[in-house]
Order: C-alpha cells, then sequence, then structure tokens
C-alpha cells in the first residue's frame, strides 16, 4: 500500500509534460515522474537520508499510480 503526498503537473514545458508523484510506500518516501501524454516513466527515486537514490519500483506499483493520475488528470 502506498499513500501519495503530492503531484506536480509540469504543463509549462514547450515539448513535453510531465506529472511527478511523490508518495510514501513501506515508511520509505518515493518520487516518479512520468511523461503526460502517455504515463511512461521517465525516472523513479527514493529518498534516504538527505540523499535521492535511484528506485526500481514492481510493475504492479506503477500500475496503480498511473490508475490514480488517470482519474485525477483526465
Amino acid at each position: 500500500m502506498y499513500q501519495i503526498t503530492n503531484m506536480i503537473i509540469d504543463d509549462d514545458f514547450v515539448t513535453e509534460e510531465y506529472v511527478t508523484v511523490q508518495f510514501i510506500h513501506h515508511q520509505r518516501q518515493y518520487s516518479v515522474t512520468f511523461k503526460k501524454a502517455d504515463l511512461e516513466v521517465v525516472n523513479e527515486w527514493v529518498f534516504e537520508e538527505e540523499t535521492s537514490l535511484p528506485a526500481d519500483l514492481p510493475n504492479e506499483l506503477i500500475e496503480s499510480i498511473r490508475e490514480e493520475i488517470k482519474k485525477k488528470i483526465y
């Protein structure tokens, strides 16, 4: 289970628009950025001790977050 804490929709870019979702999963804070057009993952980060590290989140979790984004922006 996860809890979304913030969602940023960057739609002011000239070339592409992005959606960044920050959430808590298993007591760790993550950030995932998607292309707004097709919700393809651009990057995934986990925040640990004031450092961001690349994350490798399960596909099921990414799909669930995509569905939440769709409900909010489409």
